[in-house]
């Protein structure tokens, strides 16, 4: 799989991806370019654990439609998503290659017709994708100089295949009215590129109590936004209490916002969560370094507002009915 003239040889395997995973404040990411028919798309590669020839399935009995079935990868069984059907696309040739991926904790495959090369790109060349639908699953689209790759929005895929992704972002603890009176009064901004999980994640905050929340579609939007409050008078915590953001987004990255956050003078004590799918080891390890107060992986929404409420607020706010328990 080659890269282009930017880059060195292709990483396959997630400890290849060390290096470009390390490097902080580059708001850099590379992705690996396959196509479906006529259309290319577009994956980060801090998703992709590898890919593989087209290996034999065992079909499931009322799996998803989306679902082919398992096959075996060095002794585990794993899911096979047809990407051609999911996308109802039109395929010229036989698929025959697999992208497996691990997302959200979750390893799954992707049958694809080709893989092609793995390109490093800066996310400013990422433009949000325009409004056709309800049902488009494209993030962002990148432009190259002979072709648009269209970057998939791999977690909404996911989520509609395994029902539990949904109910783990919409799932917290309730809380007595006083508890939610407190939450109701601290501004929280959120940066998420996915419509989906972004709807999802504002409607569970406001349900738990945090209904003062301002979100956005990528880190750039969310930083002009934060630079506007960072202008006004008064203690900033006034403004904006905590900033929740996912990595991978247009135009500016999760860990490219958090680094600018760090370096403002007015912003840079404000606490900053990293809440993404993308949350492994080595990514973990480059939030710490850029400074980031909590990491959670997705889609564990109940966590993330227990971390919210100790940052905000110095502890968990406790329902009172649970005490003397």
């Amino acid at each position: 799989m080659p890269k282009d003239k930017q880059t060195s040889n292709a990483p396959e395997t997630a400890g290849d991806k060390k290096g470009i995973l390390l490097e902080t404040g580059t708001n850099e990411f590379e992705i690996v370019e396959f196509s479906i028919g006529d259309v290319n798309y577009g994956i980060n590669v801090a998703k992709v654990r590898e890919v593989i020839i087209r290996t034999p399935v065992t079909e499931m009995p009322q799996a998803h439609p989306y679902i082919d079935g398992l096959f075996t990868l060095r002794g585990k069984a794993i899911p096979l998503v047809n990407l051609p059907r999911c996308l109802n696309a039109m395929s010229t040739e036989e698929p025959k290659n697999i992208i497996v991926t691990e997302i959200n904790n979750y390893n799954i495959g992707f049958l694809v017709e080709n893989v092609s090369r793995i390109h490093r790109i800066s996310w400013t060349e990422m433009e949000p994708a325009p409004e056709v639908g309800d049902q488009s699953r494209v993030v962002g689209i990148i432009k190259m100089h002979d072709r648009i790759v269209l970057l998939l929005d791999f977690e909404t895929i996911i989520a509609e295949i395994n029902p539990e992704i949904n109910a783990k972002l919409t799932t917290f603890e309730e809380a007595a009215e006083d508890v939610r009176d407190l939450r109701s009064d601290a501004h929280v901004v959120v940066a998420e590129d996915s419509a989906m999980l972004r709807d999802l994640l504002v409607t569970t905050l406001h349900e738990s109590g945090y209904r003062f929340v301002r979100d956005f579609g990528n880190g750039q939007d969310a930083w002009d936004y934060l630079l506007l409050l960072a202008g006004k008078d008064g203690p900033i915590e006034n403004h904006v209490r905590v900033i929740v953001s996912d990595v991978e987004m247009p135009k500016m990255d999760g860990h490219r916002l958090l680094k600018l956050v760090r370096e403002n003078e007015r912003l840079q004590e404000i606490p900053f969560v990293l809440f993404s799918s993308l949350i492994s080891e080595e990514m973990r390890l480059k939030g710490e370094a850029l400074g980031a107060s909590g990491q959670i992986s997705k889609p564990e929404i109940n966590q993330l507002i227990g971390i919210l409420d100790n940052l905000i607020f110095g502890k968990p706010l406790k329902d009172p009915r649970e005490s003397g328990k």
